[in-house]
């Protein structure tokens, strides 16, 4: 009972306001409600009799580990934001007597009821989304009821990302277990080589002509085999691209630094250059899904323009709206992200923040380096990733530049719409940075 009331108090509100709270439980909302309107519409094509149905069920299984990359992200920078709340007051409780257990079994419920609220929120969006998703068209015929999570499902999602948040908070615990006074430790990231970054191109224009080969293939080589060629195709994608972008990040960073004209650029450059691989991170399933995106959408457009067929024609047609749609699911999950990492790092950076403050700084020029530490990267992520398609499949995109042009002007539209979203998300949190910045 003790420690139950002590994990009511320890839920409240602090300083840092009901924003803490509420970001890790709309985190935790949107992740549960982007995968069960994602399943539902995916199980749709497992109801399906038609010929294609085996070739839809594997694209829709892509599409779901292209958005599992963002979305676990996104999970894990909730359960982070919630311990940065909690460490110094479990430190404090820590040295003012409290066993080991009492700590541990404190952040674990608070982490727990954070989620399970979250979760269940999200689980029936996803649940009302099913209307909605029923209406998209598939083989030219709505998705309809096949489309709505199935009940049960929405149960399963909603404790599987609540015991994610539980095991998350339980693994961050030894060091407020270990050492009370809860120091946090700064981590010096190794830098990316050069030669690394051109041996990653190299792979990633492999993996892409690899990929590409099979997928044609499939008739002939196996479904299975398939599957297995395409999502080591995806992984290795995501590796290279993390080296590359990591490594173009800190680059453009030194640069900046030594270039920047005003405060604020100069702390942009310095917050990306602190750690480019955590500045990719919060941007870089963007990036992988941009890259295939940008390589599907145009193999798409050009396919049915030179299908004969008219089934084959309906399938490149559907090929481009679920690439908009993956698109727009992994920009709406970054969006989420970059808002809750914010937060984190606010909170991290409470006494850089006060002391830049006093020294005369005001909140607007923090907020601007805050901006731009966020849009260098997600530029760099977008750009960087759509050239680098382009570059792997340029007799595609000049194609489809010539022929049929209104799919890179419908692409371009989306992505911006996306940059625009989550800077959106970067704005949710000004109003915590003002508090900290500001506090005595």
């Amino acid at each position: 009972m003790k420690t139950l009331r002590l994990a009511a108090i320890l839920l409240r509100p602090s300083r840092q306001g009901l924003g803490v709270i509420l970001l890790p439980a709309v985190a935790f909302a949107v992740v549960t409600a982007l995968l069960g309107a994602t399943l539902g519409g995916a199980r749709a094509f497992w109801t399906w009799t038609i010929a294609d149905a085996m070739l839809y069920q594997f694209l829709a299984i892509i599409a779901l580990v292209l958005l599992a990359v963002p979305l676990f992200t996104l999970g894990g920078a909730a359960a982070r934001l919630s311990a940065r709340r909690r460490d110094a007051r479990l430190a404090s409780l820590r040295l003012l007597g409290a066993t080991s257990g009492m700590v541990v079994a404190l952040a674990v419920i608070e982490a727990t009821v954070i989620a399970l609220a979250g979760a269940i929120v999200g689980a029936l969006g996803g649940l009302a989304s099913g209307p909605l998703i029923g209406l998209i068209h598939f083989n030219g015929a709505p998705l309809g009821t096949a489309a709505h999570l199935p009940l049960l499902w929405a149960g399963i999602l909603v404790i599987a990302v609540t015991l994610l948040a539980a095991i998350s908070a339980l693994a961050g615990m030894g060091r407020v277990i270990v050492t009370p006074l809860g120091v946090a430790r700064r981590e010096s990231a190794g830098r990316a080589r050069g030669v690394v970054a051109i041996v990653g191109v190299a792979l990633l224009i492999g993996a892409t002509y690899v990929s590409s080969t099979f997928m044609g293939a499939a008739a002939t080589v196996g479904f299975a085999i398939v599957v297995v060629v395409i999502g080591g195709g995806i992984a290795v994608s995501m590796l290279v691209l993390g080296l590359v972008g990591s490594w173009l990040l800190g680059v453009i960073a030194r640069r900046q630094v030594r270039s920047a004209s005003t405060p604020a650029h100069l702390l942009a450059a310095r917050a990306v250059l602190e750690s480019p691989q955590a500045a990719w991170r919060q941007v870089g399933g963007v990036a992988l899904i941009v890259f295939v995106g940008v390589i599907a959408g145009t193999g798409a457009s050009i396919a049915g323009l030179a299908a004969a067929d008219p089934s084959a024609a309906l399938l490149a047609s559907d090929i481009s709206t679920g690439v908009l749609i993956t698109i727009v699911g992994a920009f709406l999950t970054v969006a989420c992200t970059v808002g809750v990492q914010q937060a984190a790092q606010i909170l991290d950076a409470r006494e850089r923040y006060q002391s830049l403050h006093r020294a005369g700084m005001d909140v607007a020029t923090m907020d601007a380096a805050r901006r731009r530490a966020v849009a260098m990267p997600l530029l760099v992520a977008v750009v960087g990733s759509a050239a680098a398609a382009g570059a792997v499949a340029i007799p595609l995109v000049g194609i489809t530049l010539v022929t049929q042009p209104m799919t890179l002007v419908v692409l371009a539209v989306t992505i911006a719409a996306g940059v625009t979203l989550t800077i959106a998300g970067l704005l949710t949190t000004r109003p915590l940075l003002r508090r900290v910045a500001v506090a005595a």
